[in-house]
């Protein structure tokens, strides 16, 4: 059960104490652990919800999951476990896979230009993972431009904005071959819900902003938009972009290691609108297809109709996802709609309901979609692994080494970190 927002002011007791800033999958997991070790805690989060960036918006009448969709490299991912024990139905992903359409400047392709699309992708993604150990750490667009080819350069701009949400001369090439692969799952009832299955038995104080951490005596002193909470260390799983801009400040300052591994690290832009419909036939596209739609060199990947719901969700990232979320949820959505209806038809527009914008790059609790090492800087997350003054631990996405960038990667560095945690405060 969460708890209601609360003033809480908690004096150092005699028996070991941790709080926890941030009730999403990392900070969920890492109460979790703390629970089994016998350690009490405190979970504060600034959102009025706990999950995070793994959320299901159901505002429209129709279901879309509006941050994390994935449970990556199942074969290894805690939360394909987790659904399983919680009964929650999971589909791989190659089995919700409906087909896919082109259009290039607002007209659709045949179909046989998807091919060649994809063997310019595979080129790209071959030679980045036959990169020498040890040659410098350069950025996907370098890496593309010397491969030569529009497509494969292409390419390598649609992974970087259509993955990891970032332009491609800011995505370290090191770090992108280090991230972790394998089979996907998808959860049809949505992976935030999921999440917020999972953490129900956490209790948490919602709505309750950190402001700063104090580590200059013995432990440490949070201080709080409503109150302060002194413990013997804290686990922090803020997301990089917070940090980044010091909304969440320290006393003293953070080592200057820490503080050089967050400005190698950002946070990527990716992007979702979502679109409802009442149309009875898809305008041509089945369930769980997907329109890649290419405007002046910009990528906007469409998810038609997943899992069976009246929504169409675009998907864009980078610069002109920032572009997007600026101009709002109206606008953002207008955008999108005309685009969809210029290549699919008039019907879209006659068929259109409303639009959520889930742009994360605005959002004051995340500031980003995920993290992003740039180039130069692929060992910026193991250096920001490493504790402060044995009380001040991260934890999170952007911490799970190849794992980084996932909901599961996030889950096993909260688990992680609250397991070193324990040991230190146990320890005779």
């Amino acid at each position: 059960m969460l708890a209601a927002p609360l003033v809480l002011r908690r004096a150092r007791a005699a028996t070991p104490h941790v709080v926890i800033i941030g009730a999403g999958a990392a900070g969920l997991a890492a109460a979790k652990a703390l629970m089994e070790a016998g350690i009490s805690f405190d979970v504060i989060e600034a959102r009025d919800r706990i999950g995070g960036r793994a959320f299901t918006d159901e505002l429209l009448g129709a279901r879309f999951d509006a941050g994390a969709f994935y449970i990556h490299w199942a074969e290894r991912n805690p939360w394909a476990v987790f659904a399983r024990d919680l009964a929650v139905e999971t589909i791989d992903d190659r089995a919700a896979n409906g087909g896919l359409r082109i259009a290039e400047d607002g007209l659709l392709l045949p179909r046989g230009q998807a091919a060649r699309r994809r063997l310019a992708f595979s080129t790209f993604a071959a030679a980045a993972d036959q990169r020498p150990d040890g040659a410098p750490d350069i950025s996907l667009a370098d890496m593309a431009a010397s491969l030569g080819g529009e497509e494969v350069i292409a390419a390598a701009r649609a992974i970087a904005s259509g993955a990891l949400g970032e332009e491609a001369e800011l995505v370290s090439l090191i770090d992108y071959n280090r991230l972790d692969s394998g089979g996907d799952l998808v959860v049809p009832s949505g992976y935030g819900r999921l999440v917020q299955r999972y953490g129900a038995d956490v209790k948490v104080s919602l709505s309750t902003v950190a402001r700063r951490i104090d580590w200059s005596g013995q432990g440490v002193k949070v201080v709080l938009d409503k109150g302060q909470i002194s413990a013997d260390a804290a686990i922090v799983t803020v997301p990089i972009g917070v940090l980044r801009a010091g909304r969440l400040a320290f006393t003293p300052e953070l080592p200057v290691t820490h503080r050089h591994a967050l400005d190698g690290l950002g946070m990527g832009a990716y992007t979702k609108i979502a679109l409802r419909f009442d149309s009875e036939d898809g305008f041509g596209m089945g369930p769980n297809s997907t329109l890649v739609s290419r405007h002046g060199g910009v990528l906007v990947l469409y998810a038609m109709w997943p899992h069976g719901e009246k929504v169409v969700v675009a998907h864009l990232g980078g610069d002109r996802a920032r572009e997007v979320v600026a101009l709002g949820e109206a606008g953002a959505a207008a955008l999108m709609l005309g685009e969809l209806a210029e290549a699919l038809g008039p019907q879209v527009r006659a068929a259109y309901r409303g639009a959520r914008l889930a742009g994360w790059w605005a959002d004051p609790f995340a500031l980003g979609s995920y993290s992003i090492a740039r180039p130069g800087h692929a060992d910026a997350r193991a250096a920001l692994m490493e504790p402060v003054g044995e009380r001040i631990y991260f934890a999170g996405e952007a911490l799970a080494g190849k794992a980084a960038m996932t909901v599961g990667g996030a889950t096993l560095s909260g688990m992680e970190v609250a397991e070193k945690v324990a040991r230190r405060l146990l320890r005779p």
